[in-house]
């Protein structure tokens, strides 16, 4: 993928604007940190140069003077939500991110339950928390929250909270994902600091929408594709226009509130120190974009992507046909189609040919390698194999694993633990090259291959095995697929 963005830039200029804003407000920043803090995988699809971790690294530059705090709702809790990248529900998602914090030395003064109303489920996580050494605070439930300020801006309701002691200026409150209560949270903080006479100030950063591109470009419109299902829209933020004669990008749900923050703030430092929801962010993306064509580009692809995804999800139970619906409006706003997805005309024409399920990859030269279902593979598998013998030069008729090889690892799928499909998926087929490099030098070969698989488009013809889309993801590659199953007469799959 062609290099669309400056990540050494983004980490300079990203750290040294949170600094100016931590000054602007005398030494104290709340700093309500949107997206993925770890693996922003979307930023990296759209900003290509923009590393997962990139947001992490920025917050090293700052490790000294940050803590992080990590907020989680007690509905959430209860109801085991899930990280849908991840796999993994919310309050297992704290530890994992506690355990990834303090593994590169930045430190976690804190977890927040929010939203809580006595979920029993909420207070086992407390207790959990407790016992491993970790410091729990508890924010509840406010009636008529986010309008009924004389009640929030009271012993009963921000007032009422737990006050979260910090040590340090920079004060990151993050969370596994949107709706987790960050901003309350923030802004509790604010209201507690200013009762005991501390001078703190509140900042947002989220990289999307970028707030210095147009309202349709295609990086910000692959934000909008990515959260149909919060229904979130792009919109020019009216206040900004309003206070500057300046046109900037922001998201619905915060222009919406801006008015409701707006009076929080002037109640508790007698004047707001914004005068839009554009001001309150410090995202520096837009500034360090070096080649706007490939970014686009690439925001288009995400789009495509997500398109798939959603269909999927509509044929699983999981969707809306109104997530569809909006899809499709972007896809039309970004000029782009599914027909300017290669992988997928490779795939659907060569499935339809034979006559059972097939598979394509384009390699970061655009080459196009395909796979199909056959009597040892299925067709994920094959592609693999294929795309891993093309990437070494090696013929692609020669053998890089003994069919011998193959049949035992049959067997015991088959004969001993079950299965009722004798065929291997692609983590099966990986071990088995890994076996045959020790005595072939071809499969040895094949295997040093797999980091170049990383970055590469994929479709496949029906759905896959959870298996299969995880080591799809494992390796980097992007994955679509047609939203049907390979036996459609069957009910459970």
């Amino acid at each position: 993928m062609k290099i669309g963005f400056d990540n050494q830039k983004y980490l300079k200029m990203q750290s040294e604007h949170i600094k100016e804003r931590i000054n602007q407000f005398g030494g104290k920043l709340y700093l309500e940190f949107g997206g993925k803090l770890f693996d922003d995988f979307h930023a990296s699809r759209v900003l290509p140069g923009f590393e997962p971790d990139s947001k992490l690294k920025m917050l090293l530059e700052l490790k000294d003077t940050a803590e992080i705090v990590i907020v989680i709702s007690a509905s959430d809790i209860e109801k085991n939500k899930v990280r849908g990248d991840l796999g993994i529900t919310y309050d297992l998602d704290v530890l994992r991110l506690v355990d990834s914090f303090r593994s590169v030395g930045l430190y976690v003064g804190s977890v927040t339950i929010t939203q809580y109303n006595g979920q029993a489920s909420a207070d086992q996580f407390k207790a959990k928390l407790e016992s491993l050494g970790i410091t729990v605070y508890v924010h509840y439930v406010i009636q008529g929250y986010p309008n009924n300020i004389s009640l929030i801006l009271s012993d009963e309701g921000y007032g009422k909270n737990d006050y979260i002691k910090t040590t340090r200026p920079l004060v990151v409150i993050t969370a596994p994902g949107p709706g987790s209560g960050k901003m309350a949270t923030c802004l509790s903080q604010l209201y507690q600091e200013h009762q005991k006479g501390v001078n703190a100030g509140y900042a947002k950063f989220e990289t999307f929408p970028i707030w210095n591109l147009p309202l349709k470009h295609p990086v910000n419109l692959a934000y909008e594709a990515a959260t149909t299902d919060l229904n979130d829209v792009n919109m020019i933020d009216p206040f900004h226009l309003e206070s500057y004669g300046v046109t900037t990008v922001n998201y619905n749900r915060d222009v919406e509130t801006f008015p409701v923050l707006n009076e929080i703030f002037t109640r508790i430092y007698g004047e707001s120190p914004y005068k839009s929801p554009t001001d309150m962010g410090v995202n520096m993306a837009g500034n360090c974009i070096s080649d706007n064509a490939a970014c686009e580009e690439a925001s288009r692809q995400e789009i495509i992507r997500r398109y798939y995804d959603t269909l999927n999800n509509v044929m699983q139970g999981t969707a809306s046909n109104d997530e569809i619906y909006k899809l499709e409006l972007l896809l039309n706003q970004a000029g782009t189609s599914i027909k300017d997805r290669k992988v997928v005309a490779a795939a659907n024409d060569l499935a339809k040919k034979l006559g059972c399920p097939a598979a394509a990859m384009e390699l970061v030269d655009k080459t196009i390698i395909t796979g199909k279902t056959g009597d040892l593979l299925g067709a994920s598998a094959a592609l693999l194999l294929n795309a891993l013998k093309a990437l070494a030069g090696i013929d692609h008729d020669i053998h890089v694993i003994s069919p011998l090889a193959i049949e035992p690892i049959q067997k015991l799928k088959t004969d001993y633990l079950g299965s009722k499909n004798p065929r291997l998926h692609t983590d099966e087929v990986l071990i088995a090259l890994s076996s045959s490099a020790v005595h072939s030098e071809n499969a040895r070969k094949a295997l040093d291959q797999i980091p170049k698989l990383k970055g590469t488009e994929v479709h496949t013809s029906v759905l896959l095995s959870s298996v299969d889309k995880k080591i799809f993801k494992k390796l980097g590659i992007h994955l679509t697929s047609e939203p049907k199953h390979e036996e459609a007469s069957k009910l459970f799959h």
